[in-house]
């Protein structure tokens, strides 16, 4: 197991890492698996500091290698741009023609990929489970240590519990590392699920330093900006819109800590300076969206960029120039995600980019333009607009009606967010908008294709206590 880049970690705490894993590889699997041969030993991993964060590190270590992060070849941001508008699937065969159920909204229940956004979240957040309960009883960590720790374990439950909600629907609220009570929890309704997670980003805000000092100034973990980011999205998806523009301004009033990229180019580099939070990356999973990327023996590849999603850049936008690539058969022309470029380079240029500043004027322009402040909506749209090399809406269209500024704010967000983290395919549900977009250019589209199915082995596991999402 390698070391993860990303965090500089000190190589006594690098050998912990492998113990730790070792010592919760059983139980992490907690509503699939109802009897773990083993469990968390609290007296001996976190006996101190460094064991504690040996356990934090390890969450992240397992995040750059799983497939549900953002850029790998089967993660979150690639499925669900397959199920929105995103990207057109070309790949009848590869994972027995799984990437197809995904773009023809035809998932079914015992699907490995779909096992895979559950597992991997629910991983997370049990280890986070386990850390918090453990560094509770410990008088081996210092009351500052203890306090980070605890601030980012909470961010990460939260993180974990809002990409559940979002994909799954209403899913088992999970609090304790106690397999006895996990393997028994029925669903919770989704409004008691974001109350947790406001609760968790709440407490991590309170928790966490404003600035990277404490990672070595890496943006590889969550700090107190991290936690507002996510906040503010929350707020966003909630319609709370006046907590929404309070949380984005508490975060776009940081410009010593985090400031928009000039350069478009510069965006996804790792620790860059529009970065709230990144997640490290090494040698073997380089950031990538791997198959929208043309192979050098055929065209086109295996998903590429929608036609319709390349018509929304407007002439002179200079993110298709730089944020997508093109290849052509003499024929056709296929456009493909080109956000990271470093991959097979001989140093370690990029990190997945979870959570980054553009998406925070885009979140706080919507919020004003809901609370009918279309002066600031206009100017927090126009701020990515100005960096995309795009005329300003102040001097094209500044008597903009609210409604139609909506309109534009969500098109902005489709551009410069697209197989990003299933910002798309998020924004479709939220908006109400799913069914009249996706309709007309799905085969066999059903308004109960907005979640997807919950796991067979994790139905067959809970005893009954499970239920299916309608559709499936």
């Amino acid at each position: 197991m390698k070391s993860m880049v990303s965090i500089r970690v000190p190589k006594k705490i690098i050998l912990f890492i492998g113990l730790i894993s070792v010592s919760l590889i059983s139980c992490e699997n907690f509503i699939e698996i109802p009897l773990p041969r083993s469990d968390l030993t609290r007296s001996t991993v976190f006996s101190n500091g460094e064991t504690a964060q040996a356990a934090l590190f390890d969450i992240y270590y397992r995040m750059s290698q799983a497939g549900f992060v953002s850029g790998t070849q089967i993660g979150v941001s690639f499925l669900t741009a397959l199920s929105s508008d995103e990207l057109v699937n070309y790949d009848l065969t590869t994972y027995s023609g799984q990437f197809e159920q995904f773009y023809q909204n035809a998932i079914t229940q015992n699907s490995a990929l779909v096992e895979l956004l559950w597992s991997d979240p629910y991983t997370y957040i049990y280890r986070a489970n386990a850390i918090l309960e453990s560094i509770a009883n410990s008088e081996g960590i210092t009351d500052d240590v203890k306090r980070q720790l605890e601030g980012e374990a909470k961010f990460v439950r939260a993180f974990s519990h809002f990409y559940l909600v979002n994909l799954f629907g209403d899913i088992p609220l999970v609090l304790t590392s106690d397999y006895r009570i996990n393997a028994k929890l029925p669903r919770a309704s989704v409004d008691e699920v974001y109350l947790q997670i406001v609760s968790d980003l709440k407490a991590a805000q309170a928790l966490l330093p404003d600035d990277y000092e404490f990672s070595n100034y890496e943006r590889t973990r969550p700090n107190r900006l991290a936690a507002t980011a996510l906040l503010a999205r929350v707020y966003l998806y909630l319609g709370d819109w006046a907590n929404c523009e309070i949380e984005s301004t508490k975060l776009l009033e940081q410009a010593s800590v985090v400031s928009l990229s000039e350069d478009l180019s510069e965006v996804f580099l790792k620790n860059s300076n529009e970065a709230i939070w990144q997640i490290g990356s090494d040698y073997d999973n380089p950031p990538t969206l791997m198959f929208t990327i043309p192979s050098p023996g055929g065209l086109p590849p295996s998903s590429a960029l929608s036609p319709g999603l390349i018509q929304e850049f407007e002439v002179g936008d200079m993110r298709k120039d730089i944020w997508t690539g093109a290849v052509t058969n003499g024929v056709d022309t296929f456009y493909y995600a080109a956000k990271y470029k470093a991959a097979g380079s001989e140093e370690i240029k990029e990190y997945y980019v979870v959570l980054r500043l553009a998406e925070q004027y885009l979140i706080r322009a919507e919020a004003r333009a809901r609370l009918d402040n279309v002066p600031g909506a206009i100017a927090d749209l126009d701020v990515v607009r100005g960096r995309a090399g795009l005329p300003l809406i102040a001097d094209t269209n500044p008597s903009i009606s609210a409604e139609d500024l909506l309109t534009l704010i969500e098109k902005e967000r489709r551009v410069e967010l697209f197989t990003e983290w299933g910002h798309r395919w998020f924004d479709l549900k939220r908006t109400g908008r799913i069914d009249a977009v996706l309709d007309p250019i799905k085969s066999d589209w059903q308004p109960a294709d907005a979640l997807y199915p919950i796991p067979e082995i994790q139905l067959l596991n809970s005893g009954g206590i499970m239920t299916q999402n309608p559709g499936y």
